[in-house]
């Protein structure tokens, strides 16, 4: 084949679809697919694993494996739950502490449930999903009952099975739910609301549960009877059982597609629906209604901006008073990320210019104030400890640079949080510094700055730039460019020791000069950087902005002197692997490599492949020819083309991924070697699910292979 450059504005979408000859790579577990899937494996094995490569999936494995990082924990009653994976236990340990113990440098953990263990007595590699504590029904009892989710494979369908924390085991012919999409809420000791696949016609097109049934101790799931139930043709439907003493009640959400939802609250026996428009996000907590509108929205005489949050007194908002309060307004700097109850306070966690800011909100005036805890170019996020026995909350700090921290304070209303440091929670005001997670490469070599790029259409879009304090801008520095633009999902700055061992501190001789890894962040539209609209500019027909935006931050490296194509990669993950899968077939000429993680790639036929169904409101329906007209264009499996010079290519993905699944993943890499396009690359995990490893060895083994392809491909180049 000839080895031309061509750019996306010579880049028609074709008007004859290609036959697909890869359909045999979509029966997942055929013998005949995984036969192809082994052999690609085993050349990729061949190219990556030299002793250079396997010290660095050592020192990656040494990050994952650290004892010394902060143990997350979540409170219920008095104790602090979490869960653990390390070196010793790869599977994991469930596990929790009392608060004084916690404070201490090396906690004493009570184990509740040994996942590796587990996995040897009943000979399955059990992937810990989660537990659902069950309240006591009398104040002040310790919390006793929990629902485990198990995955067999790491993917997204789980056993449900009860356990007891005190007994520390699982209950004798206790509740215990097959591997399904399984979504339950506890309603009391002997009683769950239960969404799973309860047979023909149960689950939605999306394979997700269409209904919620109520299910008693001792009944089959076949004898569970229907609570609440959506049409097939929506993303999922179910019932929560909100247990808040003083405000117990049954909430059912139907959610439509992924920005669409319809929530109803139980009364007098009938479901009733919470009447605002779908696009209109809506949660509750004790007295209070919260909205946040998706677009812009017409109430009460007057205008709600997308993004905003807004408040109603619930019992006044269902007898027909449509009065809301204003708690934030976005502008064109500063958007909502979440937000999280106290006690008595509303905490916000706001993104300004992808920076964030905290906002301590009081409900009885509505009156609000910052939280000041939050440096430039950092990410913060502020969430209550426990929203029923006080006004404590978690403080998570992280940057590029920065080792998280987690500190714990406390809310009054007398103003922003005083007072000196405290071991007790509920001591003092000041947050406290808890746990700090190690540093891992020697952060003061680098220094992070904050960029913009002008996009096609003039739309200026940031991006992180970490890189050393004396880096040349002579465009020899292999750098790679991440992104993910998608779901009104944000990337914000976040420590990573791996990426810092396997790209920062990395050092080859490129053009003459001895060159550290830049490592490039962008926030490109179709994230949640700026809101709602930020994330609607690059919906369906629009997609290519998310595109261009990526495209106009690679442009902007290369104008700015810090890379080239020849030394600029990209890579991205499920939705960011569509992206980056779009960079390959439509803006080959500005990298010189690709890798591309469990992605979407055949937009033809993603709604019949997993969970795809669910995501037409992202990217469009394409068995609606019009909307296929314009899926088309974004299409990397169908955008490939003869004579055209690609960079290197790294396709990776997990068989046991239950919502991409790995067959876009298998079929671009097999198109592409029958199109006789070098240095295409596959590896597939044979477990793992959607983040495409069960534990830390895997993680270490996926994020190395990934970098080292990249590393290696645009060091080399000339």
């Amino acid at each position: 084949m000839t080895t031309t450059d061509s750019g996306h504005s010579s880049v028609p979408a074709t008007t004859t679809e290609p036959v697909d000859e890869f359909l045999w790579l979509e029966d997942i577990y055929a013998e005949e697919a995984l036969a192809w899937v082994r052999e690609r494996n085993s050349r990729t094995d061949a190219m990556l694993l030299t002793p250079e490569y396997e010290d660095l999936e050592a020192s990656v494995l040494e990050v994952l494996d650290s004892t010394d990082r902060i143990p997350m924990v979540t409170k219920r009653g008095d104790w602090y739950y979490n869960f653990w994976r390390d070196e010793r236990n790869p599977r994991g340990l469930w596990r929790r502490t009392d608060w004084e113990s916690y404070l201490t440098e090396q906690p004493r953990w009570q184990i509740l449930l040994d996942v590796d263990a587990l996995s040897a007595a009943e000979g399955t590699p059990w992937v810990f999903s989660g537990a659902s504590l069950l309240r006591p029904a009398v104040a002040g009892e310790p919390y006793r009952k929990a629902m485990i989710a198990l995955s067999p494979d790491g993917g997204d369908a789980a056993t449900f099975r009860e356990f007891d924390v005190e007994d520390r085991s699982f209950v004798p012919d206790g509740f215990e739910l097959p591997t399904a999409k399984t979504r339950l809420s506890w309603l009391d000791a002997d009683t769950l609301y239960v969404g799973t696949d309860f047979g023909p016609g149960s689950l939605t097109s999306s394979s997700y549960p269409r209904s919620s049934r109520i299910l008693r101790r001792g009944q089959q799931l076949s004898e569970a009877t229907v609570f609440f139930e959506v049409p097939a043709d929506h993303i999922s439907g179910g019932v929560r059982h909100d247990a808040t003493p003083g405000f117990e009640r049954d909430v059912a959400y139907d959610i439509i597609d992924f920005f669409s939802s319809r929530s109803y609250l139980r009364v007098g026996g009938e479901w009733v629906h919470i009447d605002v428009p779908d696009d209109v996000n809506v949660s509750l907590h004790r007295q209070w209604l919260l909205f946040r509108p998706q677009r812009d929205w017409e109430s009460d005489g007057g205008t709600h901006p997308a993004g905003s949050l807004l408040a109603a007194e619930l019992d006044s908002f269902l007898a027909g008073d449509r009065t809301v309060r204003t708690v934030f307004t976005p502008d064109e700097h500063t958007s909502l990320q979440s937000w999280s109850w106290t006690r008595n306070f509303l905490l916000l966690n706001l993104l300004r210019d992808v920076s964030s800011q905290i906002r301590v909100v009081d409900p009885a005036s509505w009156t609000d104030r910052v939280l000041d805890a939050c440096p430039p170019l950092h990410s913060v996020d502020a969430y209550a400890v426990d929203d029923e026995d006080s006004d404590d909350y978690w403080l998570v700090a992280t940057g590029f640079l920065t080792p998280s921290t987690l500190a714990r304070g406390a809310l009054d209303r007398a103003g922003s949080p005083p007072g000196a440091p405290s071991a007790s929670p509920s001591q003092g005001y000041a947050a406290r510094k808890i746990k700090s997670s190690p540093s891992f490469f020697d952060e003061s070599r680098y220094e992070v700055q904050q960029h913009f790029a002008e996009s096609l259409d003039g739309t200026r879009v940031p991006y992180f730039q970490v890189a050393a304090r004396d880096l040349v801008l002579d465009g020899g520095n292999p750098t790679l460019l991440s992104g993910y633009g998608g779901f009104e999902v944000s990337r914000t700055p976040s420590y990573s020791g791996a990426v810092g061992r396997t790209w920062l501190e990395r050092r080859a001789v490129v053009a003459g000069r001895e060159r550290a890894g830049v490592f490039v962040v962008a926030n490109i539209r179709g994230g949640g950087e700026y809101g709602p609209g930020w994330h609607r500019a690059a919906l369906q027909e629009k997609r290519h902005r998310a595109y261009e935006d990526f495209a106009a931050v690679a442009e902007d490296l290369v104008r700015r002197g810090v890379t080239s194509r020849e030394h600029l990669g990209c890579e991205g993950r499920s939705n960011g692997g569509l992206l980056v899968g779009n960079m390959l077939t439509s803006y080959p000429e500005l990298f010189g490599a690709v890798s591309c993680g469990v992605p979407l790639l055949d937009m033809r036929r993603y709604t019949k492949l997993s969970a795809g169904y669910s995501w037409i409101a992202e990217y469009g329906d394409p068995e609606v020819p019009e909307q296929w007209d314009f899926v088309r264009t974004f299409s990397p499996y169908h955008l490939l083309r003869e004579g055209v010079r690609y960079p290197a290519t790294f396709i990776w993905t997990a068989t046991s991924d239950d919502r991409v699944g790995p067959v876009q993943a298998r079929k671009m890499a097999a198109r592409m070697e029958s199109m006789g396009i070098p240095n295409v690359w596959f590896y597939e995990s044979l477990e793992g699910g959607h983040a495409g490893a069960t534990d830390n060895r895997q993680a270490a083994r996926l994020h190395t292979a990934s970098h080292a392809f990249l590393w290696n491909t645009l060091t080399s180049a000339p």
